[in-house]
């Protein structure tokens, strides 16, 4: 089977790209105006051209320019804390994975693939709706009915915690600090925004990055 990813160039796509390097043939990272997609996409790309796997940046700037959310450049102050505290909330891209989901999937088609990949989490299903394992489901048999080929969406840490993730990839000798995860997208990871706390929290033990607390 080869399939497409859909890479930010985050702590756990970066895992399911080498993970599965084996199988993907295209990576797609999308650029839709959040805070930190320059310094994602950095690291995508570098990560790409080490593995051999062929990347697309697409743009997608309608969502920063029309859609609302701290997040993208366009919101307010990232908010510090848990991904648990009702102030992540904010940081919410609605409906971001459909969308980028659906672009993944008539690439797919158009490069004659069998699947499209994502890597979200069991830690995203309380804040961000678009990483359920219930929208996941509805949205493969969307796909699926609505291709010609037949592309299967799979989410192969759907279940598991950031921390498994990371402990894959520490097996696997990946180096996290050619990744990026926070949210307010500074030169260094700010150690206090959600996806900081997170990625802390995933990586404890052998963790890279450079906070700035």
């Amino acid at each position: 089977m080869k399939s497409i990813l859909i890479y930010s160039g985050g702590l756990d796509s970066t895992t399911l790209l080498y993970e599965y390097k084996d199988s993907i043939a295209l990576a797609v990272t999308f650029d839709y105006g959040s805070k930190h997609n320059a310094r994602e996409i950095a690291y995508a790309k570098e990560n790409c051209k080490r593995l051999g796997i062929k990347h697309l940046i697409i743009p997608l700037g309608f969502i920063g320019q029309y859609f609302k959310s701290d997040l993208l450049q366009s919101g307010g102050e990232i908010p510090e804390g848990a991904y648990a505290d009702d102030n992540m909330h904010s940081t919410v891209v609605p409906f971001r994975n459909g969308i980028m989901l659906a672009v993944a999937a008539g690439l797919a088609e158009s490069y004659e693939l069998d699947a499209v990949m994502l890597a979200n989490h069991s830690g995203d299903h309380a804040i961000y709706p678009d990483c359920r394992p219930e929208f996941i489901d509805a949205f493969a048999a969307a796909v699926e009915a609505g291709t010609y080929n037949g592309v299967k969406v799979i989410s192969p840490y759907c279940n598991i915690t950031k921390r498994d993730i990371a402990l894959r990839g520490k097996a696997l000798g990946l180096d996290y600090s050619l990744t990026y995860s926070c949210y307010k997208g500074g030169e260094k990871h700010c150690g206090k925004c959600g996806t900081c706390v997170e990625r802390k929290e995933a990586l404890s033990g052998f963790d890279p990055t450079d906070y700035e607390a």
